[in-house]
């Protein structure tokens, strides 16, 4: 692998024994032509990537405020709905007690 990304894959040593030909340095130009434009595509896509996820965040910020938002709304009228579900139950055992003193009132008469 080349110590850099336009340096071609040649050694030094090859460097020094080989012929400089006008048609391999060009061919060298090419490959890291190929290679720069396949970093750069590479860098298009990351930056369109952290674009994308930056964008889903702020939309998933937004959403969680809102629903926290919706939340503390609805919290009063929570509470609220609790306070009376608490005093139907309390109601429902007076009622379920008034009924037995009835009912064992009745079963007393029937004697």
């Amino acid at each position: 692998m080349p110590e850099t990304f336009w340096e071609p894959e040649v050694s030094d040593q090859n460097r020094e024994s080989q012929p400089q030909n006008p048609l391999t340095e060009a061919a060298a130009l090419t490959v890291s032509a190929v290679d720069f434009s396949a970093l750069e595509e590479r860098i298009v896509r990351a930056v369109e990537m952290v674009k994308h996820e930056r964008q889903a965040r702020v939309e998933a910020e937004e959403k969680a405020a809102k629903a926290e938002s919706e939340f503390h709304e609805q919290l009063p009228k929570l509470e609220r709905l609790q306070k009376e579900i608490n005093s139907l139950v309390a109601e429902r055992d007076q009622v379920r007690q008034r009924v037995e003193r009835l009912l064992s009132q009745l079963d007393a008469l029937e004697l």
